[in-house]
């Protein structure tokens, strides 16, 4: 009778520490998945774009935008606004590029 105790003890004693190690792996497992998709959040969130005035590629999210076109600094972006209004004007024939 006191070997089916001692048993039985060593019995609830290992199927508790295996249950907490299952728990400890499942949470592990869980907060690595977490991480991983984190990350591919992340790399969806900087695409690359292209500059409008040089053709630069830029991540979207130091780009600035005007007029639906991508640029990489402002001074690019006041370029090519500056372009688009000198080749909208009347009278203005010649191509500042040629």
């Amino acid at each position: 009778m006191n070997l089916l105790i001692i048993r039985l003890i060593i019995f609830a004693v290992l199927f508790f520490a295996g249950l907490k190690l299952y728990r400890m792996y499942r949470e592990w497992k869980l907060d690595r998945e977490a991480l991983l998709e984190d990350d591919r959040d992340d790399s969806r969130g900087n695409q690359m774009v292209r500059c409008a005035w040089c053709q630069v590629h830029v991540p979207e999210s130091e780009a600035q935008r005007a007029q639906g076109e991508w640029f990489c600094s402002s001074a690019h972006r006041d370029r090519y606004l500056q372009e688009q209004r000198e080749h909208d004007e009347p009278g203005s024939d010649d191509d500042p590029h040629a």
